[in-house]
């Protein structure tokens, strides 16, 4: 997966490649996702603004993969009314929209001393959260072929601020995404919910904003994907790269996470038991993850995100051209973006997903890659 693009640039582009051929691939299904995205209590203006139209450039004919790169780009609507001057690719810069007060918490000035720029723009505009869209295009490209292999992911918010779930819980299946999208805050937890959305108002008048947690479960995935054998081919650390990746998120977890830690041995591992003839597990604290690899089991990750840096009532720092105390910039006005992370969380999880699944059965098209799978489950105890 390679993404490009800025914030107030003219477009993003996504390209994927390594997908086999003949996955139904909808643009109105890679919409939807990019809608789902966008939505949530807590998002800004700019958000109801945006419409995400895309177009799907190469890789796909009649709505089929064709094994070659795919290649989708998304127009910025307001690139001509609004930032064509701003980040025009030739000429010199307007003075006037030269920044030069950073954000703490952002990627403003360590950007600035790691490239020598003078202009803060110069990094916000890449490092900002807007970069999600074009993974998140690429995240339904890879949920359409794994549900072909019936692996479905779906995501909830646990926590905002204060605010979290009931630990006892059902957790949200794929047929209840629905629901979940349905709730302002994305969190299945309906009671939980109503507080989310209170805390977010309340911060909202308070001038401040709000983090919280979100988490991906991946549903159908068979074991053995990933590996025991190297650091970087496990799952479970490559799932953790790719949340950290995502923009404010701080903390990741595997199941049960950090809660681990406070366990004894004897209450923190899901034994091994025989069910209806087969080998299963009694619980899943490990959130379907042993040692690098799946364990047939669901796969459950969480991440943790922290407030947005831009705060309505900026953040001291320096101004970079006078060198005199400042407050920050402001470049947006979302008080919480975390029920938008967990869509986000949703695309990086398929996408290393279906990287690990064509890496463990391979294949060119479609129906290979289901074969191979066939051939492996049918060797299971």
């Amino acid at each position: 997966m390679l993404t490009a693009g800025e914030s107030h640039g003219k477009a993003l582009v996504a390209v994927l490649e390594g997908m086999p051929a003949a996955v139904p691939v909808a643009p109105k299904e890679i919409a939807g996702e990019l809608a789902r995205r966008r939505h949530g209590h807590g998002r800004g203006g700019r958000q109801r603004l945006e419409t995400d139209a895309l177009d799907i450039v190469s890789g796909v004919r009649h709505g089929r993969t064709l094994g070659s790169p795919i290649a989708i780009t998304i127009p910025n609507n307001e690139w001509e009314a609004k930032y064509r001057d701003l980040m025009a690719v030739e000429g010199e810069a307007d003075p006037a929209d030269r920044l030069t007060r950073p954000r703490p918490g952002h990627a403003d000035l360590a950007g600035a001393m790691k490239y020598g720029f003078d202009d803060v723009r110069n990094v916000l505009e890449r490092a900002s959260a807007r970069e999600t869209a074009a993974r998140v295009a690429i995240g339904a490209v890879c949920k359409a072929f794994l549900a072909e292999l019936d692996i479905r992911i779906v995501s909830h918010v646990v926590r905002i601020g204060k605010v979290t779930t009931r630990a006892s819980g059902r957790l949200p299946a794929p047929e209840d995404l629905d629901a979940v999208d349905a709730s302002p805050v994305r969190c299945f937890d309906e009671a939980a919910g109503d507080k989310m959305v209170a805390e977010i108002d309340r911060v909202r008048r308070a001038r401040d904003t709000v983090g919280g947690e979100f988490e991906v479960i991946a549903y159908g995935c068979p074991p053995g994907l990933g590996s025991h054998v190297h650091y970087d081919r496990k799952l479970d650390a490559r799932l953790a790269l790719g949340l950290m990746s995502i923009q404010s998120v701080k903390g990741v977890g595997v199941g049960d996470g950090f809660a681990s830690a406070a366990r004894y041995g004897s209450g923190a591992h899901d034994e091994i038991v025989r069910r209806a003839g087969r080998i299963t597990r009694a619980t899943a604290r490990a959130g379907g993850i042993e040692g690098g690899m799946s364990t047939g089991q669901p796969i459950r990750v969480r991440a943790a995100m922290k407030p947005f840096s831009s705060v309505p009532k900026p953040l001291a720092t320096v101004d970079l051209a006078t060198g005199e105390d400042a407050v920050a910039i402001k470049q947006r006005t979302d008080v919480c973006a975390v029920p938008a992370g967990g869509v986000v969380g949703e695309a990086v999880v398929a996408f290393e997903l279906a990287n690990v699944a064509l890496e463990k059965f391979g294949g060119d098209s479609l129906p290979e890659t289901r074969r191979n799978l066939q051939a492996f489950v049918e060797t299971l105890p």
